[in-house]
């Protein structure tokens, strides 16, 4: 009889973890179709069931990572990968009060993001914002038209990790150029990874202004602060 009810006892706890592994299998589904009302629900659910948050986030990271690469083959187009980051970000609303102290999603860098001094465009920036904090990692976004001193004095504060300066104006590039002269001459540009994005922009003239890395597009760009952050 004892046998018996350790055995019973044993499929129940095995029942329940599969239970587990299958709703964070539909979570990865609904994230990867953007389905925000969908992740929100089964997100609640397994907090409730005492998941393991940070298992649950790094299988949500390699779903976003297939997301960002089928919008790269043109498998989906940027209002799926959109909805996708977005939905990604409401389950992290429902963990975030939740997650320890240390957690290895919490941890993976701080990127500080803005505009040079002159340029009002924010949709691509504002994208590469979302896919990035959607991956994990914290974001201080400065907006639009952001002088290149304000860069470094919030970059300093902030302890950021990598600067990233999207232009959208061949009149405002040389915006992203000062920022580097300046860490230059400040002499703490080993401190941080700058990298540089947008219309105008091309590796040649990121790699001429001294630039860590460039990025033709969110999910690139994402790609690449993991790997100069070595967090892949």
């Amino acid at each position: 009889m004892r046998i018996l009810k350790r055995f019973l006892l044993g499929n129940k706890n095995f029942t329940r973890e599969e239970r587990k592994m299958e709703r964070v299998k539909k979570l990865t589904q609904a994230l990867s179709a953007g389905d925000q009302a969908e992740c929100v629900t089964l997100a609640k659910e397994l907090l409730a069931e005492g998941a393991d948050l940070d298992a649950v986030i790094k299988e949500m990271t390699n779903e976003m990572r297939e997301v960002g690469k089928r919008f790269e083959t043109f498998e989906i187009f940027l209002p799926e990968m959109m909805m996708a980051a977005e939905a990604m970000m409401a389950v992290m609303d429902v963990f975030g009060p939740h997650l320890v102290e240390g957690s290895g999603v919490a941890s993976r860098g701080t990127v500080l993001i803005g505009a040079p001094r002159g340029d009002m465009h924010e949709i691509g920036k504002n994208i590469v914002k979302l896919m990035l904090k959607a991956n994990g990692f914290q974001i201080i976004d400065l907006g639009p038209n952001v002088d290149p001193l304000e860069f470094i004095k919030r970059a300093e504060e902030a302890k950021a990790d990598v600067i990233a300066i999207s232009t959208l104006m061949t009149t405002t590039m040389p915006g992203a150029t000062q920022v580097i002269q300046l860490l230059n001459d400040k002499g703490i540009r080993d401190k941080y990874k700058v990298i540089v994005g947008g219309a105008p922009t091309n590796p040649d003239w990121a790699k001429q202004i001294g630039a860590d890395g460039w990025a033709e597009d969110a999910s690139k760009a994402t790609e690449l602060v993991e790997k100069l952050l070595g967090v892949n």
